[in-house]
């Protein structure tokens, strides 16, 4: 009596658990009204079958129990029992099937009308590509990717030159507008995913996948990766924002087209920089080696595309914005001495002439444990802490231990990496919440500072 009754109580609890969880769908914001009614439909279907299913077997446990006076019959086959499960199975298969095969057909074909943008996946982070004037994609391979050509496209091929080009893991659709989705990576498996939109699909290295959608309400849906791909799977994330026509068209001609990225001097010009970079000696040393006294950290030997982006960000308010960022609002408001990009580009070419040097070390704690916490920390700044320019991860090593145990408190503690636009700050931040302590934050700096700067990565 105890199973039988064991199993009536998990039948009337899974039921209850239905009706009243507080996990429901994400309101949907596209077109896909089929995924969710085709989902209802095999929750009805399995769920049906569960109640039967176990509700049976309490009967059968209840009905056929042991008893001294009974002996139990053996039947090896019964032709009409085998007959009604096979038709009954075959209905319930049938009936899970067709809606989900209708709504694939639908799902992979996109009406004509659509437009279509491409999304590239690589670890972990997501870009995004959109037609130029002549409606049309330029061809990709991936001999072609490079630091100044990431999306890997074929410079020789006319119709890429006026594709609009989105380095950001922040994308703008507008409402009411139907796309075809073209999906490539450029390692491993990933999977673009919105689940607000019902939308998800594999991105398999060495195809182009796709989709379509029609985004039906205005706001901001994140974007997920739904594949396993690697350590940094869990931070892999973006976000749409859905707005009106006009509010997108603006967004889009800020966006630069593959032409321009190509011509564009993305290295500056170190003289005119070095007369602006005079302001920042005062703090950041003479030759960029920094100043603990200043709580400025070392400039010196970092990528030139990180330093161009964190100092946009302070200008823009991205960085430096939190009310207990301290020394970040000083930087913010010193960054009015750079007028626009082509200062801030000019000023970051003339730090990447100073001479590179390790900064000395002020933090004790334990290589050895630290060395476990960087184990998920190596898959985006390299295994001797050199950054990576594909993770858009900096050089750590070298740089003032004092100032990398800031950063990463201000991570932990939401201080850095909570702003909207910030691109990838939130996936430190999310990294960061692994190191739940001042020692092992310490043990963790510890053993990056043990580690080789590697001059030449640049």
């Amino acid at each position: 009596m105890i199973i039988v009754i064991a199993l009536v109580l998990l039948v009337l609890g899974t039921v209850l658990f239905h009706i009243f969880s507080p996990w429901t769908f994400t309101p949907l914001a596209s077109n896909w009204v089929a995924i969710d009614s085709t989902i209802n439909v095999t929750i009805w279907i399995t769920g049906i079958v569960f109640i039967l299913v176990n509700l049976f077997m309490a009967y059968a446990i209840y009905r056929f129990r042991y008893r001294k006076d009974r002996r139990a019959e053996y039947e090896p086959e019964n032709k009409k029992l085998e007959v009604w499960l096979t038709g009954i199975t075959a209905v319930g298969i049938v009936a899970l099937l067709t809606p989900g095969l209708i709504a694939w057909a639908d799902f992979v074909e996109a009406p004509e009308e659509a437009d279509t943008f491409e999304v590239v996946g690589k670890q972990w982070h997501w870009m995004y590509r959109f037609p130029g004037e002549d409606g049309e994609l330029g061809q990709t391979h991936p001999r072609f990717v490079s630091k100044d050509n990431p999306f890997g496209m074929d410079p020789d091929d006319p119709a890429g030159q006026d594709d609009i080009l989105v380095f950001s893991n922040i994308l703008h659709l507008p409402v009411d507008q139907s796309f075809k989705v073209l999906m490539r990576s450029m390692d491993v498996l990933h999977n673009f995913a919105v689940p607000e939109f019902r939308a998800k699909m594999d991105m398999v290295p060495g195809m182009v996948t796709h989709m379509w959608f029609e985004p039906t309400r205005t706001g901001n849906f994140e974007v997920v990766c739904m594949q396993l791909c690697g350590m940094g799977h869990h931070a892999m994330r973006g976000r749409v924002v859905v707005q009106e026509q006009e509010a997108f068209d603006q967004w889009l001609a800020g966006q630069p087209t593959f032409a321009e990225t190509q011509a564009a001097d993305h290295r500056g010009d170190p003289e005119r920089g070095e007369q602006l970079y005079a302001t920042c000696a005062g703090c950041h040393g003479n030759e960029g080696e920094g100043n603990a006294d200043m709580n400025a950290p070392k400039v010196s030997g970092l990528d030139h595309e990180y330093l161009v982006r964190q100092l946009r960000y302070y200008k823009e308010g991205i960085r430096g914005d939190h009310e207990d960022d301290t020394y970040g609002q000083q930087m913010a408001g010193m960054m009015g001495v750079l007028d626009d990009q082509e200062a801030i580009v000019d000023v970051v070419a003339y730090m990447n002439t100073l001479p590179d040097s390790s900064a000395p070390t002020t933090i004790e704690g334990d290589p050895e444990r630290g060395k476990s916490y960087y184990e998920s920390c190596k898959h985006c700044h390299g295994a001797q802490a050199e950054g990576n320019y594909f993770t858009k991860a900096p050089r750590l090593a070298g740089q003032h231990d004092w100032y990398l145990v800031r950063q990463i408190e201000n991570f932990r503690e939401g201080v850095r990496g909570s702003h909207d636009s910030d691109q990838y700050g939130p996936q430190m931040k999310l990294f960061a919440q692994r190191v739940q302590s001042e020692r092992a934050v310490r043990d963790l700096v510890a053993y990056i500072n043990s580690l080789e700067p590697d001059t030449d990565s640049e």
